[in-house]
Protein backbone atom coordinates (compact mmCIF):
# COMPACT_ATOMS: atom_id res chain seq x y z
CA UNK A 1 0.00 0.00 0.00
CA UNK A 2 1.27 3.30 -0.84
CA UNK A 3 0.36 6.50 0.65
CA UNK A 4 -0.11 9.88 -0.97
CA UNK A 5 -1.62 13.56 0.32
CA UNK A 6 -2.33 16.10 -2.53
CA UNK A 7 -2.89 19.03 -0.46
CA UNK A 8 -4.09 22.48 -2.38
CA UNK A 9 -2.87 24.93 -0.62
CA UNK A 10 -5.67 27.93 0.68
CA UNK A 11 -8.00 25.88 -1.85
CA UNK A 12 -10.86 26.50 0.30
CA UNK A 13 -13.17 29.76 0.85
CA UNK A 14 -16.32 31.22 1.22
CA UNK A 15 -19.63 31.80 -1.74
CA UNK A 16 -19.02 33.97 -3.98
CA UNK A 17 -21.71 36.21 -5.69
CA UNK A 18 -19.93 36.38 -9.36
CA UNK A 19 -19.38 32.53 -9.11
CA UNK A 20 -22.96 31.84 -8.69
CA UNK A 21 -22.79 31.77 -4.79
CA UNK A 22 -20.37 29.09 -5.30
CA UNK A 23 -17.21 28.53 -3.90
CA UNK A 24 -14.37 28.41 -6.09
CA UNK A 25 -14.24 24.66 -5.44
CA UNK A 26 -18.29 23.89 -5.95
CA UNK A 27 -17.66 26.07 -9.20
CA UNK A 28 -14.60 24.66 -10.71
CA UNK A 29 -14.98 21.72 -13.54
CA UNK A 30 -13.07 18.75 -11.53
CA UNK A 31 -14.47 15.88 -12.39
CA UNK A 32 -11.65 13.54 -11.24
CA UNK A 33 -12.65 15.18 -7.80
CA UNK A 34 -15.77 14.43 -7.78
CA UNK A 35 -15.38 10.64 -8.76
CA UNK A 36 -13.35 10.46 -6.20
CA UNK A 37 -15.35 11.53 -3.70
CA UNK A 38 -18.12 9.45 -4.87
CA UNK A 39 -15.92 6.38 -3.99
CA UNK A 40 -14.23 7.96 -0.63
CA UNK A 41 -15.27 9.27 2.73
CA UNK A 42 -15.53 13.23 3.27
CA UNK A 43 -15.57 15.35 5.57
CA UNK A 44 -14.39 18.31 7.60
CA UNK A 45 -10.75 18.62 9.30
CA UNK A 46 -9.66 21.37 11.47
CA UNK A 47 -5.83 22.09 10.94
CA UNK A 48 -5.12 25.05 13.06
CA UNK A 49 -5.57 24.87 16.88
CA UNK A 50 -7.52 27.08 18.63
CA UNK A 51 -5.41 29.50 19.61
CA UNK A 52 -2.70 29.70 16.49
CA UNK A 53 -2.84 32.07 13.61
CA UNK A 54 -4.06 30.52 10.58
CA UNK A 55 -1.20 30.08 8.38
CA UNK A 56 0.74 27.28 5.97
CA UNK A 57 3.22 26.81 8.79
CA UNK A 58 0.74 25.68 11.37
CA UNK A 59 -1.27 23.76 8.72
CA UNK A 60 0.52 21.38 7.23
CA UNK A 61 2.59 20.92 10.02
CA UNK A 62 -0.65 19.18 10.95
CA UNK A 63 -1.76 17.14 8.30
CA UNK A 64 1.61 15.64 8.25
CA UNK A 65 1.43 14.71 11.76
CA UNK A 66 3.00 17.19 14.29
CA UNK A 67 1.09 19.03 16.53
CA UNK A 68 1.73 22.98 15.95
CA UNK A 69 1.27 23.34 19.65
CA UNK A 70 3.90 21.28 20.39
CA UNK A 71 6.35 21.45 17.10
CA UNK A 72 5.82 25.10 15.64
CA UNK A 73 8.64 27.54 16.41
CA UNK A 74 7.79 30.08 13.83
CA UNK A 75 7.60 29.23 9.97
CA UNK A 76 10.89 31.38 9.09
CA UNK A 77 12.94 28.74 10.62
CA UNK A 78 11.46 25.92 8.61
CA UNK A 79 12.17 27.60 5.23
CA UNK A 80 15.52 28.38 6.29
CA UNK A 81 16.20 24.57 7.16
CA UNK A 82 14.98 24.22 3.42
CA UNK A 83 17.44 26.51 2.20
CA UNK A 84 20.70 25.07 4.15
CA UNK A 85 20.93 27.88 6.67
CA UNK A 86 23.57 27.02 9.18
CA UNK A 87 21.16 28.20 11.94
CA UNK A 88 22.78 28.13 15.89
CA UNK A 89 20.42 27.77 18.78
CA UNK A 90 20.71 31.10 19.43
CA UNK A 91 19.39 32.76 15.89
CA UNK A 92 16.28 34.10 14.88
CA UNK A 93 14.74 33.30 11.56
CA UNK A 94 12.64 35.73 9.81
CA UNK A 95 10.68 35.48 6.56
CA UNK A 96 12.14 38.32 4.08
CA UNK A 97 9.74 38.76 1.50
CA UNK A 98 10.37 41.38 -1.25
CA UNK A 99 6.96 43.50 -1.80
CA UNK A 100 5.62 46.22 -4.11
CA UNK A 101 4.46 49.28 -2.02
CA UNK A 102 2.97 52.58 -3.47
CA UNK A 103 5.17 54.97 -4.94
CA UNK A 104 3.58 58.48 -4.64
CA UNK A 105 5.69 60.77 -2.67
CA UNK A 106 4.67 60.56 0.63
CA UNK A 107 6.39 59.38 3.79
CA UNK A 108 7.39 55.55 3.92
CA UNK A 109 5.18 55.33 6.67
CA UNK A 110 2.12 56.17 5.14
CA UNK A 111 2.87 53.88 1.61
CA UNK A 112 0.56 50.92 0.79
CA UNK A 113 1.09 47.56 0.52
CA UNK A 114 0.19 46.65 -2.98
CA UNK A 115 1.59 43.13 -3.73
CA UNK A 116 3.01 40.84 -1.26
CA UNK A 117 4.87 38.47 -4.04
CA UNK A 118 5.69 41.36 -6.37
CA UNK A 119 3.91 40.02 -8.97
CA UNK A 120 5.39 36.55 -8.70
CA UNK A 121 9.06 37.88 -9.22
CA UNK A 122 11.35 35.10 -10.30
CA UNK A 123 13.84 33.64 -8.55
CA UNK A 124 16.69 35.04 -10.55
CA UNK A 125 15.38 38.83 -10.58
CA UNK A 126 14.99 38.87 -6.64
CA UNK A 127 17.91 37.36 -5.79
CA UNK A 128 20.01 40.08 -7.72
CA UNK A 129 17.66 42.67 -5.93
CA UNK A 130 18.35 40.94 -2.32
CA UNK A 131 22.19 40.75 -3.19
CA UNK A 132 21.60 45.03 -3.48
CA UNK A 133 20.32 44.90 -0.17
CA UNK A 134 22.69 42.13 1.53
CA UNK A 135 25.31 45.00 -0.02
CA UNK A 136 24.11 47.76 2.19
CA UNK A 137 22.04 46.47 4.74
CA UNK A 138 24.42 42.99 5.73
CA UNK A 139 26.72 43.11 9.17
CA UNK A 140 26.12 43.50 12.74
CA UNK A 141 24.54 39.97 13.34
CA UNK A 142 21.85 40.52 10.22
CA UNK A 143 22.73 37.97 7.34
CA UNK A 144 20.28 37.81 4.25
CA UNK A 145 20.34 34.41 2.52
CA UNK A 146 18.60 33.72 -1.54
CA UNK A 147 15.21 31.29 -1.51
CA UNK A 148 12.76 30.90 -4.21
CA UNK A 149 10.40 33.93 -6.18
CA UNK A 150 9.69 36.92 -3.74
CA UNK A 151 10.51 34.67 -0.49
CA UNK A 152 13.98 34.85 1.05
CA UNK A 153 15.31 34.96 4.52
CA UNK A 154 16.85 37.00 7.39
CA UNK A 155 19.21 35.51 10.05
CA UNK A 156 19.07 37.72 13.34
CA UNK A 157 22.31 36.31 15.43
CA UNK A 158 21.27 36.40 19.25
CA UNK A 159 17.95 38.18 18.07
CA UNK A 160 14.70 37.71 19.76
CA UNK A 161 11.19 36.68 18.87
CA UNK A 162 9.19 39.85 17.90
CA UNK A 163 5.69 39.87 16.99
CA UNK A 164 5.15 40.78 13.29
CA UNK A 165 2.70 41.26 10.86
CA UNK A 166 2.52 38.74 7.17
CA UNK A 167 2.22 40.95 4.29
CA UNK A 168 -0.71 38.85 2.72
CA UNK A 169 -3.09 39.78 5.16
CA UNK A 170 -2.46 43.65 4.76
CA UNK A 171 -2.80 44.36 1.15
CA UNK A 172 -3.72 47.22 0.10
CA UNK A 173 -3.51 48.52 3.54
CA UNK A 174 -1.14 51.39 4.85
CA UNK A 175 1.84 50.36 6.53
CA UNK A 176 2.80 52.06 9.10
CA UNK A 177 0.44 50.55 11.95
CA UNK A 178 2.12 47.05 10.55
CA UNK A 179 6.31 48.26 10.65
CA UNK A 180 7.91 46.14 13.18
CA UNK A 181 8.20 48.04 16.63
CA UNK A 182 11.65 46.48 16.67
CA UNK A 183 13.95 49.86 15.39
CA UNK A 184 16.54 48.26 13.62
CA UNK A 185 14.49 46.25 11.44
CA UNK A 186 11.94 48.70 10.93
CA UNK A 187 14.65 50.87 9.74
CA UNK A 188 15.77 47.69 7.59
CA UNK A 189 12.79 47.79 5.83
CA UNK A 190 12.71 51.68 5.40
CA UNK A 191 16.40 51.55 3.71
CA UNK A 192 15.47 48.62 1.55
CA UNK A 193 12.89 50.60 -0.10
CA UNK A 194 15.54 53.20 -1.05
CA UNK A 195 17.42 50.57 -2.64
CA UNK A 196 15.16 48.86 -4.71
CA UNK A 197 13.20 51.65 -5.47
CA UNK A 198 15.31 52.59 -8.81
CA UNK A 199 17.19 49.79 -9.47
CA UNK A 200 17.46 49.09 -12.86
CA UNK A 201 15.27 45.58 -12.37
CA UNK A 202 12.59 47.70 -11.20
CA UNK A 203 12.52 50.27 -13.73
CA UNK A 204 12.47 47.38 -16.26
CA UNK A 205 9.76 45.87 -14.33
CA UNK A 206 7.71 49.08 -14.36
CA UNK A 207 8.33 49.84 -18.16
CA UNK A 208 6.52 46.40 -18.90
CA UNK A 209 3.89 46.53 -16.82
CA UNK A 210 4.84 44.79 -14.13
CA UNK A 211 4.92 45.71 -10.13
CA UNK A 212 7.93 47.23 -8.59
CA UNK A 213 9.96 44.62 -5.86
CA UNK A 214 10.52 47.62 -4.28
CA UNK A 215 10.88 47.14 -0.47
CA UNK A 216 11.82 44.38 2.33
CA UNK A 217 8.52 43.14 4.41
CA UNK A 218 10.04 40.86 7.55
CA UNK A 219 7.97 38.34 8.94
CA UNK A 220 7.46 34.90 10.64
CA UNK A 221 10.14 34.97 13.40
CA UNK A 222 11.13 31.83 14.78
CA UNK A 223 13.88 30.00 16.40
CA UNK A 224 15.37 26.95 15.36
CA UNK A 225 12.55 24.15 14.81
CA UNK A 226 12.98 20.26 16.63
CA UNK A 227 11.18 17.95 14.52
CA UNK A 228 10.63 14.28 15.14
CA UNK A 229 12.19 11.97 12.44
CA UNK A 230 8.66 10.98 10.28
CA UNK A 231 10.11 7.49 9.10
CA UNK A 232 10.69 7.04 12.83
CA UNK A 233 7.61 8.12 13.78
CA UNK A 234 5.72 6.88 11.11
CA UNK A 235 7.59 3.56 9.83
CA UNK A 236 6.51 5.79 6.39
CA UNK A 237 9.46 6.71 4.15
CA UNK A 238 8.76 9.56 2.82
CA UNK A 239 9.01 12.69 0.44
CA UNK A 240 7.37 16.40 0.29
CA UNK A 241 7.06 17.62 -3.42
CA UNK A 242 6.82 21.44 -3.20
CA UNK A 243 7.78 24.88 -4.99
CA UNK A 244 7.77 26.05 -1.79
CA UNK A 245 10.73 26.74 1.18
CA UNK A 246 8.17 26.43 3.68
CA UNK A 247 7.55 22.74 3.11
CA UNK A 248 10.99 21.92 2.10
CA UNK A 249 11.99 23.03 5.41
CA UNK A 250 9.38 20.73 7.24
CA UNK A 251 10.27 17.81 4.89
CA UNK A 252 14.12 18.39 6.21
CA UNK A 253 13.75 18.84 9.28
CA UNK A 254 11.44 15.73 9.31
CA UNK A 255 14.01 13.51 7.48
CA UNK A 256 11.89 13.70 4.54
CA UNK A 257 13.10 13.75 0.73
CA UNK A 258 12.61 16.82 -1.19
CA UNK A 259 13.58 16.81 -4.54
CA UNK A 260 13.62 19.42 -6.64
CA UNK A 261 11.24 19.80 -9.55
CA UNK A 262 12.23 22.00 -12.54
CA UNK A 263 9.72 24.73 -12.92
CA UNK A 264 8.16 24.38 -10.19
CA UNK A 265 7.86 28.16 -8.80
CA UNK A 266 4.47 27.76 -6.71
CA UNK A 267 2.78 30.20 -9.58
CA UNK A 268 -0.75 29.39 -11.43
CA UNK A 269 1.45 28.47 -13.88
CA UNK A 270 3.83 26.08 -11.97
CA UNK A 271 5.25 22.76 -13.49
CA UNK A 272 2.17 20.23 -12.75
CA UNK A 273 2.77 17.64 -14.96
CA UNK A 274 6.73 17.31 -13.59
CA UNK A 275 5.42 17.18 -10.18
CA UNK A 276 2.64 14.27 -11.10
CA UNK A 277 5.49 12.55 -12.72
CA UNK A 278 7.34 12.67 -9.71
CA UNK A 279 5.38 11.65 -7.41
CA UNK A 280 4.59 8.69 -9.78
CA UNK A 281 8.62 7.86 -9.37
CA UNK A 282 8.33 7.43 -5.76
CA UNK A 283 5.54 5.96 -5.34
CA UNK A 284 6.33 2.89 -8.09
CA UNK A 285 9.86 2.94 -9.04
CA UNK A 286 11.92 3.87 -5.94
CA UNK A 287 11.53 2.85 -2.62
CA UNK A 288 8.88 6.00 -0.91
CA UNK A 289 5.32 4.65 1.10
CA UNK A 290 4.57 8.54 1.47
CA UNK A 291 4.30 10.99 -0.28
CA UNK A 292 3.37 14.55 0.11
CA UNK A 293 2.46 16.69 -3.08
CA UNK A 294 1.46 20.55 -2.22
CA UNK A 295 0.49 22.60 -4.93
CA UNK A 296 1.00 26.36 -3.68
CA UNK A 297 -1.25 27.83 -6.83
CA UNK A 298 -5.25 28.13 -4.87
CA UNK A 299 -3.32 30.24 -2.28
CA UNK A 300 -1.50 32.61 -4.51
CA UNK A 301 -4.39 33.43 -6.24
CA UNK A 302 -6.34 33.48 -3.20
CA UNK A 303 -4.05 36.53 -1.90
CA UNK A 304 -4.04 37.80 -5.19
CA UNK A 305 -8.25 38.25 -4.84
CA UNK A 306 -8.75 36.67 -8.30
CA UNK A 307 -11.66 33.92 -8.41
CA UNK A 308 -11.39 33.26 -11.65
CA UNK A 309 -7.88 32.11 -11.30
CA UNK A 310 -8.43 30.42 -8.16
CA UNK A 311 -11.04 28.44 -10.22
CA UNK A 312 -8.26 27.74 -12.57
CA UNK A 313 -5.97 27.01 -10.19
CA UNK A 314 -8.50 24.42 -8.97
CA UNK A 315 -8.85 22.88 -12.22
CA UNK A 316 -5.52 22.78 -13.16
CA UNK A 317 -5.11 20.43 -10.16
CA UNK A 318 -8.15 18.01 -10.92
CA UNK A 319 -7.16 17.82 -14.95
CA UNK A 320 -2.93 18.17 -14.59
CA UNK A 321 -2.21 16.22 -10.94
CA UNK A 322 -5.21 14.27 -10.06
CA UNK A 323 -6.22 12.65 -13.64
CA UNK A 324 -2.95 11.64 -14.53
CA UNK A 325 -1.89 10.27 -11.09
CA UNK A 326 -5.10 8.28 -10.95
CA UNK A 327 -5.23 6.35 -14.12
CA UNK A 328 -1.40 6.02 -13.93
CA UNK A 329 -1.56 4.37 -10.35
CA UNK A 330 -4.53 2.14 -11.70
CA UNK A 331 -2.71 1.28 -14.82
CA UNK A 332 0.51 0.14 -13.04
CA UNK A 333 -1.59 -1.74 -10.12
CA UNK A 334 -0.82 0.20 -7.47
CA UNK A 335 -2.64 -0.26 -4.24
CA UNK A 336 -2.70 3.11 -2.71
CA UNK A 337 -4.59 5.57 -0.34
CA UNK A 338 -5.32 9.31 -1.72
CA UNK A 339 -6.03 11.89 0.81
CA UNK A 340 -7.07 15.46 -0.88
CA UNK A 341 -7.17 18.68 1.31
CA UNK A 342 -6.45 22.25 1.45
CA UNK A 343 -3.98 22.99 4.29
CA UNK A 344 -6.20 26.27 5.49
CA UNK A 345 -8.90 28.63 3.59
CA UNK A 346 -7.24 31.51 1.33
CA UNK A 347 -10.83 33.71 0.89
CA UNK A 348 -10.70 35.85 -2.41
CA UNK A 349 -12.54 38.33 -0.30
CA UNK A 350 -10.20 38.70 2.50
CA UNK A 351 -7.48 37.94 0.70
CA UNK A 352 -5.51 36.01 3.71
CA UNK A 353 -5.62 33.29 5.76
CA UNK A 354 -8.61 32.18 7.46
CA UNK A 355 -9.11 29.21 10.44
CA UNK A 356 -12.02 27.86 9.27
CA UNK A 357 -12.31 23.59 8.78
CA UNK A 358 -11.35 22.23 5.63
CA UNK A 359 -12.77 19.71 3.42
CA UNK A 360 -10.72 16.50 3.26
CA UNK A 361 -11.47 13.31 0.68
CA UNK A 362 -9.97 9.84 1.67
CA UNK A 363 -9.95 7.47 -1.20
CA UNK A 364 -8.60 3.74 -1.02
CA UNK A 365 -8.40 1.89 -4.05
CA UNK A 366 -8.83 -1.23 -2.51
CA UNK A 367 -11.93 -0.37 -0.99
CA UNK A 368 -14.14 1.96 -3.21
CA UNK A 369 -17.37 3.06 -1.35
CA UNK A 370 -20.47 4.02 -3.02
CA UNK A 371 -21.72 7.55 -2.08
CA UNK A 372 -23.44 10.62 -3.37
CA UNK A 373 -20.96 12.99 -2.40
CA UNK A 374 -19.07 15.54 -4.61
CA UNK A 375 -15.89 17.24 -3.18
CA UNK A 376 -16.32 20.60 -2.03
CA UNK A 377 -16.75 22.65 1.41
CA UNK A 378 -20.80 22.21 1.58
CA UNK A 379 -20.97 18.78 0.68
CA UNK A 380 -17.84 17.77 3.19
CA UNK A 381 -19.82 19.19 5.90
CA UNK A 382 -23.07 17.72 5.13
CA UNK A 383 -21.56 14.05 5.46
CA UNK A 384 -21.41 14.32 9.08
CA UNK A 385 -17.60 13.43 9.17
CA UNK A 386 -15.78 16.37 11.51
CA UNK A 387 -11.59 16.06 12.55
CA UNK A 388 -11.41 18.14 15.40
CA UNK A 389 -7.39 18.18 15.76
CA UNK A 390 -5.75 18.10 12.49
CA UNK A 391 -2.43 16.23 13.47
CA UNK A 392 -4.76 12.84 13.51
CA UNK A 393 -5.56 12.93 10.38
CA UNK A 394 -2.64 11.41 8.75
CA UNK A 395 -3.46 8.10 11.41
CA UNK A 396 -7.14 7.81 9.57
CA UNK A 397 -4.34 7.82 6.24
CA UNK A 398 -2.41 4.97 7.40
CA UNK A 399 -4.99 3.43 9.47
CA UNK A 400 -5.17 0.12 6.76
Amino acid sequence: MKYIVVLGDGMSDEPIQSLGGKTPLAYAKTPVMDELSRKSEIGLVQTIPEGMKPGSDTANLAVMGYDPKIYYSGRSPLEALSIGVPMKDTDIALRCNIVTISEEEVPFEEKTIIDHSSGEISTEDCALLLAAVKEELEGDGYHFYVGTSYRHCLIWENGQVVELTPPHDVLTQVIGQYLPKEPVLREMMKRSHEILKNHPINLERKKQGLNPANCCWFWGAGTKPALKNFQEKTGKKGMVISAVDLLKGIAQGAGMAAPAVEGANGGLHTNYEGKTDRVLQAVCDEDYDFVYLHVEAPDEMGHQGSAERKVQAIEYLDERVLAPLTAALKERGVDYRLLLLPDHPTPVRVRTHTADSVPYLLYDSTDEKQQEWAYNEAEAKKSGNFIDQGYTIIDKLFSK
